[in-house]
């Protein structure tokens, strides 16, 4: 099976993110689309197994096959928990809701860990920018300041909330170069230090719940090879 008709005729859940799902948007923003995909299983038992992940088929659209999506989020990747709390739903079916109905299963104090190292290396590239540029590329820095803002209040309410609210000005105020560099950097060392002592109060559990997700993977799965021959529409029970 082409990746593109497993994007297409297989899709479980289809979402908009980016600018448009942080409320950063502007009229010059585009349209970042994300996905999941779920492979019929008869096609794993096969020699060359469906991908893990597609590009495309339409413009500033990727989607990722069901299990690699659930190993990330499990690993508490901010790309992809993010994508499960996007306000801008296009397209869900009932595997789909109960993927969603899965969110809380997902989220535990390892998205400290993930979350710093992803900014770690945003900065390092900002830094990068800084030396051989004399100034950031300030789409970036606003970007990361509002991923350590998401990351803090994660740890501190233990829920995920990617809308930046009453702090879309300051940051667009930021992505056109309106604040110093200076400014930013402190601001960011501020959300480093509150995120950080949100790490030790924070209602989250120490690890994700493997078990639950894992039950609903194996379910999914076993539902969709039973489709194939009983020519019924894949069912997650």
């Amino acid at each position: 099976m082409e990746p593109e008709a497993l994007v297409r005729d297989h899709t479980i859940y289809a979402c908009v993110m980016g600018s448009r799902a942080f409320g950063l948007a502007t009229d010059t923003s585009d349209t970042d689309r994300r996905g999941v995909f779920l492979a019929p299983t008869p096609l794993f038992w096969r020699f060359e197994k469906p991908p893990t992940h597609v590009e495309g088929p339409g413009e500033e659209q990727f989607s990722w096959e069901l299990e690699r999506f659930c190993e990330l989020a499990l690993r508490g990747n901010p790309n992809i928990l993010e994508c499960l709390h996007s306000p801008l739903v296009e397209q869900v079916d009932d595997t789909g809701r109960e993927l969603l109905s899965l969110r809380e299963a997902f989220l535990s104090r390892r998205a400290y860990d993930t979350f710093t190292r992803y900014a770690l290396g945003q900065r390092k590239k900002l830094d990068a920018d800084v030396r051989t540029q004399g100034a950031p590329r300030w789409k970036h820095a606003m970007h990361l300041l509002r991923l350590l803002t998401s990351a803090r209040e994660l740890l501190r309410t233990g829920e995920m909330r990617i809308d930046v609210g009453d702090q879309r000005e300051p940051l667009l105020a930021v992505k056109r170069g309106e604040v110093s560099w200076a400014e930013v950097e402190r601001w960011m060392a501020r959300l480093g230090t509150e995120t950080e002592q949100a790490l030790h109060h924070s209602p989250l559990s120490p690890e994700p719940d493997h078990a639950r997700v894992a039950d609903f993977l194996f379910r999914t799965r076993r539902a969709s090879a039973h489709s194939a021959y009983a020519g019924t529409a894949p069912a997650p029970r």
